[in-house]
């Protein structure tokens, strides 16, 4: 049975929502206030890894926007696959406590930093597999798409497999090169995939009744003969 993606995205964003309001709990303030400055600028680990893994979790909003923008409709294996990306998105926000931990207190650094890469990763694997499965069920996507749009959103979802997993890689022989690696992923994230369709007009779900045929007549220009 499929079902419009509508009721996913919206469980989707909620569960997003959430987890990066999550986030902002880890940073703690200073219980000495006397030295208040010295303990606010102590916390740069966490305001570390709440800026990378907030910006991460945006990524991951907007192109999972940008894959059920192609998405017509959604099977029980999309709603599976859906349902265990967001498992792992809501487990972000203890990977980031244990990062912004390991780097406050200086000891293990790498193993905080493979686990928070990890994470990101399994998500990747999850964004990779819901694209595949439906590009090889093509009656799963809009029609507008086309081949190449289809090549181009592929091909943007698997270098984030490689990007991230080199990041893991080297935080596990390097912590703050690691977190760099992977911090350097979000700009390059933001920008368009060609190809991509938006979708425009009524949202999904929205059908028209006798107040909005009267709009659409009250707004249409006038016919002059």
């Amino acid at each position: 049975m499929e079902r419009d993606p509508s009721r996913v995205v919206a469980f989707s964003d909620a569960v997003i929502a959430i987890a990066v309001t999550l986030l902002v709990l880890e940073i703690r303030p200073p219980q000495d206030s006397r030295h208040l400055f010295h303990g606010l600028v102590a916390l740069w680990p966490s305001y570390l890894a709440y800026l990378v893994t907030f910006m991460l979790i945006g990524q991951v909003w907007a192109n999972h926007h940008v894959m059920f923008d192609q998405i017509r409709t959604a099977d029980r294996t999309v709603l599976f696959l859906n349902t265990v990306l967001l498992m792992d998105i809501a487990f972000l926000p203890f990977a980031a406590s244990v990062l912004a931990q390991a780097f406050r207190e200086g000891e293990g650094q790498r193993v905080a930093v493979v686990l928070h890469g990890i994470v990101f990763e399994v998500a990747a694997i999850l964004f990779n597999a819901i694209w595949e499965y439906a590009r090889r069920h093509r009656r799963l996507l809009v029609t507008a798409i086309d081949s190449a749009g289809v090549k181009a959103i592929s091909r943007r979802f698997r270098l984030a497999l490689t990007w991230i997993a080199t990041g893991t890689l080297l935080g596990a022989l390097l912590p703050a090169l690691g977190v760099a690696v992977i911090a350097a992923f979000i700009p390059f994230y933001w920008l368009p995939i060609r190809g991509e369709i938006a979708r425009a007009g009524p949202p999904r779900g929205w059908r028209s009744g006798p107040l909005t045929a009267r709009l659409r007549r009250t707004s249409s220009p006038p016919a002059f003969g």
